[in-house]
């Protein structure tokens, strides 16, 4: 294997490697100095797949990919070469890579729909401190995907990636008879990086071949080291350059007409309208030294244009995490990520204005936000006392790195209801370690203090707070009357490496541990938490890796009852072709509820109630044909019901459990691709754990009927016509079937049976994140009570007949002044 970094015309300079010579990650990356080049280069100078042209022969060469995936340490299957320099504004990559035309993924796609593709990738660690690098990548037709990569990860947003990062910049791509060539040109205006004459960063460069289930790196990155910026190459040759004066300003607006139906005064639900409704907005971004930015946004919207992945949240004992998807909020998250979620900006509901700082200086990061939100004010009606009021949210962050990979923080974040005089505040440090290149270790220690004016289970609660309206408190909150305290510690160690792969968390949150701005749905636990994982990597065949996984937990609360014990042994094989496979064979699940968990069980005080849970299935996935992707999971056993009718006995809640999840995305021609998608969760009583299904229930009871069935079926049409102009379709049946069927007269849950249709359209022209004219169209039916007006809440749903309860037309135009 031969790995080079070279100028064209100058001398070759590089490393090789046998059998008696270490691998090149032992050896230290290299490094690569590119030029400055006169003009632009042009696609069409590279597409006889070597350079041609006086601005190609300019440009710095990079060979000597090498495998990650399948076969760490391999050299690329197929020949791949980069090609780099920069001007004063850009800085530009062409990647040639050599394939069988015939075999390349390349379809047209809309922005970020990228993974069902062959992909090349760019990423620059324009600080060099090893932790935090831009991600630009691209298919073989150029579709873009950007994002930030962190060493810390976090698995509810994207792993490493935080995809939420939208910036400008151009790329082209074409096929060839020999592959496909891919151009990048990158503002520097659209980076951030130390304000010094000459730059040194890190950069790596990635190619990936999905049929093969191919990923290769310039320089080696290899999976026996933990984390990817500690490999990277050093970049050197850049000077005099600067984000110059970024100015970024976005005024946007939207027209809409609507009619929907007002549930603030669930007693007096009412249909409202209007056939032309209009609302102008601004965001605004600053560049400040060249290295911190400046973030304003006022009356921001993007409800119309964003759209939820589908998720079963009937029956779940504990809140389902949402993704947040606007855009204020997702740019430069990772500032602001700690082990804990003390900010899942999701509980900022319809914020009117927010300014946000984030920047880097030497070894020290920070960042400020703080906004504000209508909906406290919104929820209820106008005669009520909170009718227009807005609460208040700030978070501050600040980190210094230390040693080679290691940081130190602290975070603060502040909540605050004016007008009921409410707050929530939370603080504390936090760091992580980098122990060896394979172990790291993650700890945070926080304690908050809360001034609540009562909460969903405690007596005091009247709905008349600003808290409560909007955020149920997390699974076994308890305070001294409406004041709450307590400190919360995460400990979180990793493990990272080719074969043998551990993670271990402890958590330990008080009873008074409340934080309203984060995301931490359950507290009065004291929990390890274990994942372990080997994989077998044989070198031939279909199969790319398999083996043995176990997930294990443990939780007791602060007196030292136990909680939930959880084991969970399973096959893991991943084959060719983006094939998964997952055999269970037997979950367990040993369960305790206190009274104070679930009030609505009918538990009793000092009456905790104990399951004994299981669980068996499998699940497969496979994009091993080009224009199909398939995958189906089914997983059976039995299952607490969470929402009893409120005269069951609470012996009688343990039930049978069905889920179920189909995929189906396919691509009939290039520019079309319709996902389709099924979830379905069902709940049924047994005769041997239903002996009793209602505390005083006459003799013949229906046995082995449903509690509840739960669909939802999704498909979503996106047909690209170029890469700017796009049509996107969703439908989507949403139901819940409650008490069936025979179980009218003796009901086993208090859910009402529901049915919703929703069609969304939604027609896009997209020249780049900010700049974009969006035309839609809404409806939703529900099988809601024609009857609406005067009707008392529990007749608002009914088993047959559906309304059109919200339907909206929107323009909404917005575009990008950058100075």
């Amino acid at each position: 294997m031969l790995a080079t970094v070279t100028l064209l015309g100058a001398s070759e300079c590089g490393w090789g490697e046998s059998p008696q010579n270490p691998p090149a990650h032992a050896l230290g990356p290299p490094a690569v100095t590119i030029p400055r080049v006169t003009r632009a280069p042009a696609l069409e100078d590279f597409l006889g797949m070597e350079p041609a042209g006086e601005i190609a022969l300019q440009m710095a060469k990079v060979t000597g990919f090498v495998q990650r995936n399948p076969h760490d340490g391999e050299k690329v299957s197929e020949e791949t070469a980069a090609y780099l320099g920069y001007d004063q504004k850009n800085l530009y990559i062409v990647f040639v890579c050599f394939d069988d035309a015939k075999k390349v993924r390349g379809r047209m796609s809309r922005r970020e729909d990228i993974f069902d593709d062959d992909q090349v990738e760019i990423m620059l660690d324009t600080f060099h401190d090893r932790r935090r690098a831009y991600a630009f990548q691209t298919t073989p037709l150029g579709v873009q995907w950007d994002a930030i990569w962190t060493e810390a990860s976090r698995e509810e947003v994207n792993g490493n990636f935080d995809t939420s990062f939208d910036t400008v910049w151009d790329s082209r791509g074409k096929l060839t008879s020999r592959g496909f060539v891919v151009e990048m040109a990158i503002p520097f205006k659209s980076l951030r990086f130390p304000a010094t004459k000459e730059q040194e960063w890190g950069i790596i460069l990635y190619r990936g071949i999905v049929r093969k289930n191919e990923d290769s790196f310039w320089p080696e990155i290899s999976s026996k080291v933990e984390g990817r910026l500690g490999q990277a190459a050093t970049l050197y040759g850049l000077e005099g350059i600067s984000p110059g004066r970024s100015i970024d300003l976005i005024p946007y607006g939207i027209m809409r007409g609507f009619r929907s139906l007002n549930t603030q005064d669930p007693n007096n639900p009412y249909f409202q309208s209007a056939t032309a409704q209009g609302q102008p907005g601004m965001d605004a971004k600053f560049v400040i030294h060249d290295h911190f930015v400046l973030d304003m946004t006022a009356n921001p919207d993007f409800s119309q244009v964003e759209s939820e992945d589908p998720q079963i949240t009937v029956n779940q004992r504990f809140e389902v995490y949402f993704p947040e998807k606007r855009p204020f909020f997702l740019e430069n998250e990772d500032f602001f990520r700690t082990p804990f979620d003390l900010f899942f900006t999701r509980n900022i509901q319809d914020l009117s204005a927010g300014i946000r700082l984030t920047g880097k200086e030497g070894p020290y990061s920070v960042g400020v936000m703080s906004t504000d939100d209508r909906a406290p004010g919104l929820a209820v009606p106008n005669y009520f006392p909170l009718a227009g009021t807005r609460s208040y949210f700030t978070i501050a962050r600040a980190s210094r790195d230390i040693s080679r990979q290691s940081t130190v923080g602290v975070v603060y974040t502040d909540w605050e209801c004016p007008t009921t005089g409410e707050s929530n505040r939370v603080g504390g440090v936090d760091t992580r370690l980098k122990l060896t290149p394979n172990w790291t270790l993650e700890g945070q220690a926080v304690v908050s203090s809360s001034n609540l004016a009562g909460n969903f289970f405690s007596p005091s609660y009247s709905g008349n707070n600003c808290e409560t309206n909007l955020f149920p408190f997390s699974s076994g909150n308890v305070g001294n009357g409406n004041y709450y305290a307590g400190p919360a510690d995460k400990l979180d160690l990793k493990r990272d490496g080719l074969h043998f792969s551990y993670e271990g968390i402890y958590d330990d949150i008080s009873p008074g541990f409340v934080t309203v701005p984060g995301f931490v749905n359950r507290v009065d636990i004291r929990g390890l938490y274990q994942t372990a994982d080997y994989r077998f990597r044989p070198k031939k065949g279909w199969v790319v890796d398999w083996g043995p996984s176990v997930k294990q937990r443990v939780v007791f609360d602060h007196e030292g009852n136990r909680l939930d014990t959880y084991y969970n042994p399973y096959l893991g094989i991943q084959g060719r072709g983006q094939t998964a496979i997952i055999l269970l064979p037997y979950e367990e699940l040993r369960e305790r509820l206190r009274p104070q968990d679930f009030l609505f069980l009918g538990l009793s005080a000092n009456q905790n109630q104990d399951y004994h849970e299981h669980l068996s299935g499998a699940s497969f996935q496979t994009g091993y044909f080009s224009k199909v992707t398939i995958g189906a999971n089914y997983y059976w056993g039995n299952g607490v019901n969470f929402v009893p009718a409120a005269t069951a006995a609470p012996q009688s809640l343990l039930a049978r459990l069905d889920t179920a999840q189909a995929t189906l995305t396919f691509r009939p021609v290039k520019p079309l691709k319709i996902e389709n998608t099924y979830l379905f969760e069902r709940l049924r009583a047994t005769e041997n754990e239903y002996r009793f299904v209602l505390s005083e229930s006459p003799p013949g009871i229906p046995i082995g009927k449903g509690i509840f069935n739960n669909h939802i079926v999704r498909s979503k049409w996106n047909w690209q016509f170029t890469s700017q102009l796009s049509l996107r379709v969703i439908l989507q049946y949403n139901s819940v079937l409650a008490n069936t069927p025979g179980t009218t007269f003796y009901p086993y849950t208090f859910l009402p049976t529901e049915k919703q249709f929703n069609a969304d359209f939604l027609l896009t022209y997209l020249v780049h994140p900010g700049t974009a004219i969006y035309v839609g169209y809404n409806s939703d039916l529900q099988n809601l009570n024609h009857g609406l007006m005067g009707d008392p809440p529990a007749g608002l749903f009914t088993a047959k007949d559906y309304i059109n309860d919200s339907r909206q037309f929107f323009v909404k135009v917005s575009y990008q002044f950058r100075f």
